[in-house]
């Protein structure tokens, strides 16, 4: 078999390690300091509890002449087994208190970052530096589909990481749009559900530069697996050259939403938008999951009136896993998707949508202007 199949048809072996990762924060750190700790705890209650019963039974066995006893009760005994186990959970529960106060204790942050939990991808919104991003999962189809060898880190890569100073103090506000979710990053010591319609709030402060690795840890449907986490931890002078160019990316963006494109442009622009926010359920041939996804090669809403087309894509549909993506995209990127699902396969409406459409129908505009053809 040829190097390239064989490693392509190999299973994909989670990484080895008998314990927590390593920590990144204080607060990692001291979860990792009291899961040995209570582990030892419960090392030395097996050992004692089964050392006690296997030498009970090797050394008063009826083959060598032991008698059963006969009593029914010892209060000094049951004091002492009472007593003992007691002593021993208070023992545990003051340094897991202290741990987990310190785990809620948000207060005076450094910096604010708004997390939404979407199906599936992460929203973040800074909130004292204006920076605004969607973290979606960026590990090839191909390799989803077992049609190519998994990547280093598969599953476990995004587009757009989350990007923190070291050593400052980020507090988490944390909820969701459509399901429950759930935020972890387990080498910061970092992990909160988030709930639709409220905010719950984590924090964490990295002490080392490096780039940290989570996932979404709540059932959210059917590409819960597909949704990471990655935190990128660096340098202050390099967080705000981070900030800076993201403010000039959301410029950039801003005035694409008053261009007029070409439908080639638009075509170009709009298959990556489907790659990385529709593929997941639609599928990259756009024929989806019967069954469960509806295909958009072919379908009513992809060939019919481009308003609403336009609107599903906006609003989504209530009562379905179709999310409203009004939120997520800008205005050209809407557009260029629409375009994109429009011409795409085997539709071949010509038309090219344009931001103008898309900013009319959020505004609630009578109708968008009929598409260019």
């Amino acid at each position: 078999m040829a190097g390239t199949a064989w490693a392509v048809s190999q299973p994909v072996w989670a990484e080895y390690a008998y314990n927590l990762q390593i920590p990144a924060s204080k607060v990692a750190q001291d979860v990792f300091d009291l899961h040995n700790l209570i582990m030892l705890v419960c090392l030395g209650i097996f050992i004692v509890v089964f050392g006690a019963m296997f030498y009970s039974l090797l050394k008063h066995r009826k083959s060598v002449g032991h008698k059963a006893a006969h009593f029914h009760e010892n209060t000094t005994v049951e004091v002492i087994w009472t007593v003992i186990p007691f002593v021993i959970l208070m023992g545990m529960a003051y340094p897991a208190a202290k741990v987990v106060i310190d785990m809620k204790d948000t207060s005076n942050p450094d910096l604010s970052i708004k997390v939404t939990g979407y199906q599936w991808k992460w929203g973040y919104t800074y909130l004292n530096d204006g920076v605004s991003f969607y973290s979606t999962l960026s590990t090839p189809r191909d390799q989803i589909e077992g049609t190519a060898a998994k990547g280093e880190n598969y599953l476990l890569e995004v587009d757009e990481p989350m990007v923190v100073p070291v050593g400052k103090r980020v507090r988490l506000l944390i909820t969701a749009n459509d399901v429950i979710h759930s935020w972890w990053v387990p080498a910061l010591g970092a992990k909160q559900d988030a709930i639709p319609g409220f905010i719950r709030d984590s924090w964490f402060k990295a002490d080392k530069i490096g780039t940290y690795r989570g996932q979404c840890v709540e059932l959210c449907g059917k590409d819960h697996g597909f949704m990471p986490i990655v935190v990128e931890v660096v340098s202050e002078a390099d967080y705000q050259a981070w900030v800076e160019k993201k403010k000039g990316a959301a410029s950039s963006a801003a005035a694409d939403n008053d261009k007029t494109f070409d439908q080639a442009e638009l075509m170009a622009r709009g298959e990556k938008v489907y790659a990385g926010n529709c593929a997941a359920c639609h599928q990259a041939n756009g024929m989806g999951l019967p069954g469960v996804f509806l295909p958009i090669n072919g379908s009513k809403v992809a060939t019919g009136p481009v308003d609403a087309h336009i609107g599903t894509v906006l609003n989504g549909r209530p009562g379905t896993a179709m999310a409203a993506f009004g939120r997520q995209l800008s205005d050209a990127d809407i557009a260029a998707v629409v375009t994109y699902q429009r011409n795409a396969w085997d539709n071949k409406t010509g038309d090219a949508v344009q931001p103008a459409q898309i900013a009319a129908a959020r505004g609630g505009a009578e109708a968008a202007a009929p598409a260019a053809q």
